[in-house]
């Protein structure tokens, strides 16, 4: 078998160029050594093959030129999108992403940002499924933390982007009611409920207003689990005629239940998604639902994470949506 080949160190180019090992290291990194040299010691480096040693690197510089994306549940077909987003541009701007999911867990998120913080990555981006938990307070004690969606209360973010969840939320509700809807299910991914998601005390001072009464449900983001839930409460008694989705994802699901059942959308239910993913153009009736400004999003994530990576906190950013109409939505059956 064929001996591992042998990793090339500084030693060799200050061999290769008559140069000290110091005088390389400070060459290679652009500092304290003329233009001239350090164009002679990378030359000689690209001749010789070399490759910085990224642990030494590490080491030595107290990077690792690595950020962790912390996704609440990648069933979620906006979060894939996102972490994808965030991967390439992080990628442009030469950093190097670890992408994990948290699997709709809060005990799992809180065993993934451990780890993360244990491999010494540079920060974390985290769309968090439990902004309260008070391990967001002990993580941003070691590592800066990028909050997207969620302000993260009481632990010192380096900076958070998140969404106008109550301009979205009003104007779905507004929607419905102005259809005709008397009875509504709000359907969320989590129950935990805070300042910039305030989906329920939006509705429960809007809705009477409005002479709505609506149900709170909580549904995972995949398309079976969401299908039954609803399935289910379409089964009770006096079940709501419409859906405000606070997921496209989740509102897929609704569209199964309706298969299921017979039931014509939006005859006999109408549906609001919340993220205008590319199939939900596609659907039959296609989807209304709302747009957030993803490449805005993608683009202040990456520039705050890296002032965070040099120290420095961002402002707070708040992106609104826009709403899509489209022909999910139509006024309750007689």
């Amino acid at each position: 078998m064929a001996g591992r080949r042998k990793r090339l160190t500084l030693r060799d180019i200050a061999d290769e160029t008559g140069l000290s090992v110091a005088a390389v290291s400070y060459a290679l990194r652009g500092i304290q050594v003329p233009e001239e040299t350090q164009v002679r010691v990378r030359e000689a480096a690209d001749r010789l093959g070399y490759e910085a040693d990224p642990i030494a690197r590490a080491l030595a510089s107290g990077r690792t030129d690595t950020v962790g994306v912390l996704c609440g549940s990648l069933e979620d077909n906006w979060q894939q999108s996102v972490a994808a987003a965030l991967g390439r541009a992080l990628l442009e701007a030469g950093l190097t992403s670890a992408i994990v999911d948290a699997v709709n867990d809060p005990l799992t998120e809180v065993t993934m940002t451990k780890r993360l913080v244990d491999q010494h990555v540079d920060a974390i981006i985290t769309l968090p499924l439990d902004p309260r938990s008070p391990h967001w307070v002990e993580a941003a004690r070691d590592v800066p933390i990028v909050a997207v969606g969620d302000g993260l209360p009481g632990a010192a973010t380096a900076a958070e982007v998140v969404f106008d969840n109550t301009a979205g939320v009003t104007d779905g509700l507004t929607r419905l009611a102005d259809a005709g809807h008397t009875r509504v299910a709000l359907l969320t991914p989590g129950g935990v409920e805070t300042p910039d998601r305030p989906a329920e005390a939006v509705v429960r001072k809007l809705a009477p207003t409005l002479g709505v009464y609506a149900d709170f449900l909580t549904t995972p983001h995949d398309l079976e689990a969401a299908s039954q839930v609803v399935q289910e409460v379409l089964a009770s008694e006096d079940p709501p005629t419409a859906f405000l989705c606070l997921s496209d994802s989740i509102a897929y699901g609704v569209y199964a239940a309706a298969a299921e059942l017979g039931r014509t959308i939006p005859d006999d239910l109408s549906v609001i998604g919340y993220d205008d993913r590319p199939v939900s153009r596609l659907l039959s009736p296609p989807l209304s639902t709302y747009r957030w400004p993803m490449a805005e999003l993608v683009a202040t994530v990456v520039k705050v994470t890296t002032k965070a990576i040099a120290g420095k906190h961002s402002r707070r950013k708040v992106l609104p949506p826009t709403p899509q109409p489209r022909a999910s939505v139509g006024p309750p059956p007689r």
